[in-house]
């Protein structure tokens, strides 16, 4: 049976960004169980103490208070600072979760160091939009230990409306890594697509609309092609040109860690790159539009 249906043990969660903040909602509003969370960001614990929780002062009394504490946090060096700081508090029979997106090799090597303090480790890092995030609705791959998955399924479904086992630790990073970059290279050509025909005469708005009854459909049309290319809406706190170059830098590491030539994924972080150079990289990362039209 699963640890949220015979155990009221306190949940912990660090790291309240936009995808952390709602995740951390979610679970205090449908788990029943006490919530802990903790973030630097003072607007942040505000903002997610609205709905209920507890907030802690330091992520030291997260560890210390709970049995299952969830990580959600900007990128490897920011979970690297993290997990070394909760190591000394770490107990046995105690869960990390990992939502984070980070590198391969990290994520093995801060499962090892958790493991040999006797707690558990999963990496889950999520996929899907921040509107997915608010409605509880993600995709999380999860990478890690089959039964230590099965104690903590339940807590992940209120967040998530899928949930993967990838295989051993890591695994789930290399499948998140892998599904943002085939994201990239996608909104990437939906954008030249859109400047093209534009340039051409033609409706980019009905471009898009025949690709949804074509071999050209996707997520990445409806969702990023729709709702950001075409309106050009590219807000900033959404997932910017920063964080989605970096994403694109672990699939090119991991691709030369196993001996891959990953030239179009090379070809997206020089696209990223030129964005950063025009002031962009803080909006919300379809705005490389903006590199292929003047419109």
């Amino acid at each position: 049976m699963s640890t949220d249906q015979n155990n009221n043990g306190t949940l912990g969660f660090i790291g309240l960004g936009v995808m952390g903040g709602a995740m951390c909602r979610n679970l205090i509003r449908k788990s029943g169980r006490r919530v802990l969370f903790h973030d630097r960001r003072v607007e942040a614990m505000v903002d997610t103490g609205t709905v209920g929780g507890k907030p802690a002062a330091t992520i030291a009394d997260v560890i210390r208070q709970s049995d299952i504490v969830l990580l959600s946090l900007p990128d490897g060096p920011a979970l690297r600072q993290v997990v070394t700081e909760i190591l000394p508090e770490l107990r046995n029979g105690q869960i990390i979760i990992d939502t984070t997106t980070a590198s391969v090799e990290l994520t093995r090597s801060l499962a090892q160091e958790v493991h040999d303090r006797g707690a558990d480790y999963l990496d889950a890092p999520v996929a899907r939009t921040r509107q997915a995030a608010e409605s509880g609705t993600l995709s999380i791959m999860v990478g890690g230990e089959a039964a230590v998955l099965e104690q903590v399924q339940d807590i992940l479904k209120h967040m998530a409306s899928d949930i993967t086992h990838c295989g051993p630790v890591g695994a789930g990073q290399i499948f998140k890594i892998l599904n943002n970059m085939v994201l990239f290279q996608t909104v990437n050509a939906l954008s030249e697509a859109l400047a093209i025909a534009r340039a051409a005469g033609v409706d980019g708005a009905l471009l898009f609309e025949v690709f949804t009854k074509g071999s050209a459909d996707s997520f990445a049309l409806r969702n990023h092609g729709m709702k950001a290319l075409l309106p050009g809406e590219f807000p900033e706190r959404a997932f910017s040109v920063t964080y989605a170059r970096k994403d694109n830098a672990y699939a090119l590491d991991l691709a030369k860690l196993v001996g891959v030539d990953a030239t179009a994924a090379g070809l997206i972080d020089r696209i990223f790159s030129r964005a950063q150079e025009h002031g962009l990289g803080d909006n919300y990362f379809p705005v490389i539009h903006r590199l292929h039209t003047t419109d």
